[in-house]
């Protein structure tokens, strides 16, 4: 379970979507995930189950790998499925004491879950395809005009990008904990649920502590290295768009452009 984290990881290919400048695929991320929130129709989930599943195929990331991320999810969306169900008022199909299951509870259920699925595929693919360099880059630039308004738009990249780095190496490192405190007789899956928080805590408290050390070694690292900032900084390889990035940006405002049409315009709404 706990390989299967995605986000965070950075899968190297040879692939358009690998080759597009960062900028484009956060703003496509962005966009992508703003239109999940936008379609409530069959035709709207068709189009962006279409565009997803070309940007799955053009990144050359194996389906595996991309699906596997959502094992980490599957509880948050069992208590999801599960409450919309029982909580929406409307039409009641099913009943077990004072648990109500209604036909629109069903359809919401349906649809939020589709909805996190979505959004944990479309956030995998660009972590996915982006290394946390080009990440930082790609966030800092789309952030700097607020430097005129005095935001510390460098360092707020580079705390998301560490962030996002850190999420495999935390999880990596859970896992040595587990493999040691098991190898120690410590049995995480047997017992009541109090016993199962306590069984815990030899894994919390090493984790704490390797965190710590990991980011007390990179602010060495980064002081060693005279690191003070984006101030003067320059770039080995600047960003810069190519023909690929414009086209990409005409993909994603005709996407954006069919489904707002098809959110509130479509008479098949």
């Amino acid at each position: 379970m706990i390989r299967d984290i995605t986000i965070g990881q950075y899968y190297p290919a040879d692939s358009v979507i690998h080759k597009l400048d960062p900028r484009t695929k956060l703003v496509g991320t962005i966009g992508f995930i703003v239109s999940v929130f936008l379609f409530h129709t069959f035709a709207g989930y068709a189009v962006a189950t279409i565009f997803l599943a070309g940007m799955i195929l053009l990144s050359k990331v194996p389906v595996k790998f991309i699906f596997k991320g959502l094992k980490t999810i599957f509880m948050l969306l069992l208590i999801t499925i599960f409450f919309n169900m029982i909580l929406t008022p409307g039409e009641v199909v099913w009943k077990l004491g004072f648990i109500k299951v209604t036909k629109e509870g069903l359809v919401l259920a349906g649809t939020m879950a589709i909805r996190l699925v979505y959004l944990v595929i479309g956030s995998s693919i660009m972590t996915l395809t982006t290394t946390p360099n080009q990440l930082t880059d790609g966030l800092e630039r789309l952030l700097r005009p607020l430097n005129k308004l005095h935001v510390p738009v460098h360092e707020i990249a580079m705390m998301m990008s560490i962030a996002l780095r850190f999420i495999p190496i935390l999880t990596e490192e859970l896992e040595k904990i587990m493999k040691a405190q098991t190898a120690r007789g410590i049995d995480f899956e047997s017992g009541g649920l109090l016993k199962r928080v306590k069984s815990m805590v030899p894994i919390i408290v090493p984790l704490f502590v390797a965190a710590i050390r990991r980011a007390n070694d990179l602010a060495m690292a980064m002081e060693s290295r005279c690191y003070h900032g984006g101030v003067g900084r320059t770039k080995l390889k600047p960003l810069k768009y190519e023909k690929r990035d414009k086209i990409a940006y005409i993909v994603l405002f005709v996407f954006l452009a069919v489904m707002i049409y098809l959110s509130f315009f479509s008479p098949w709404r």
